[in-house]
């Protein structure tokens, strides 16, 4: 009777989690994607101008080097201006981390968009931070975030259902059927992140070119980070982020069907 009870309780647990996911669903206003999100795009930019304080912290708090930080804030919001990223509803404002040693450039829903020093000290051109940033606005215009927040939820709404529906008190090794369930969700949610990368970098060859930037210059970024330990022994299905070197491969490739003609010349580096 038990077991029947904990079925019962895991069905109804998963059904909603179902249900709540596929009955959110709303069009890109940008993209034209139709996707899953549980929140607006009112909510996104609230979410992210509360958390970015925290996040700033954890990496040293903003730099103090004032001309730097405006010319990030320039790049950025020059592309953000000249591209389609501004028929977006969304707010962007564009930060400098004071970490020195970390390499890295992160969005957080709504526009709030952030590189560190360390990442930054690494590019040799404008056309460089300008493409780091593209692609940075690219996460925030893909609405990825509240993607990611609602394949989360319904994650772990199934892994839920999956514990509960699995366990039992009298057999023990059953836990070990809902620990493989956990990492089942985590994968999935992996794999989704990584296409996010991708499609990031896609609208950041486009961005970066409606700004007048060499999208080229993306490819750089790439190498440089293979360089600076892009390169991990992490397979790369479980990770995040694309291996440098693939990614590479996608940026020639879209940027070739972007100018099938070739790159025009005269695009800042």
């Amino acid at each position: 009777m038990r077991g029947n009870l904990r079925y019962i309780i895991g069905l109804l647990l998963a059904a909603f989690s179902l249900v709540t996911y596929y009955c959110n669903r709303s069009t890109n206003p940008v993209t034209g994607e139709v996707q899953h999100v549980s929140m607006s795009a009112d909510q996104e930019i609230a979410l992210g101008l509360q958390a970015a304080p925290e996040m700033a912290q954890q990496y040293g708090g903003l730099h103090p080097d004032q001309q730097a930080a405006a010319a990030v804030k320039r790049i950025g919001q020059e592309i953000v201006s000249r591209s389609e990223a501004a028929k977006s509803p969304y707010k962007f404002d564009f930060h400098l981390l004071a970490d020195e040693n970390t390499i890295n450039a992160f969005a957080l829903p709504g526009g709030q968009i952030f590189v560190t020093a360390g990442l930054l000290k690494n590019m040799k051109s404008e056309g460089q931070v300008a493409g780091v940033l593209a692609h940075e606005i690219g996460h925030v215009v893909g609405r990825h975030s509240a993607e990611q927040m609602a394949k989360s939820k319904l994650t772990q709404g199934l892994t839920g259902a999956a514990a509960i529906a699995a366990y039992d008190p009298d057999r023990p090794s059953t836990m070990a059927t809902a620990a493989a369930a956990a990492m089942v969700s985590k994968l999935i949610t992996m794999r989704f992140g990584r296409q996010d990368e991708l499609e990031a970098d896609r609208l950041a060859v486009k961005y970066a070119s409606e700004a007048q930037y060499d999208p080229r210059s993306m490819i750089e970024v790439m190498r440089i980070l293979e360089e600076q330990g892009g390169r991990s022994s992490t397979p790369e299905f479980m990770s995040t982020h694309p291996n440098p070197g693939n990614r590479i491969d996608e940026l020639d490739r879209e940027i070739a069907a972007e100018f099938p003609s070739g790159v025009p010349t005269g695009l800042k580096k």
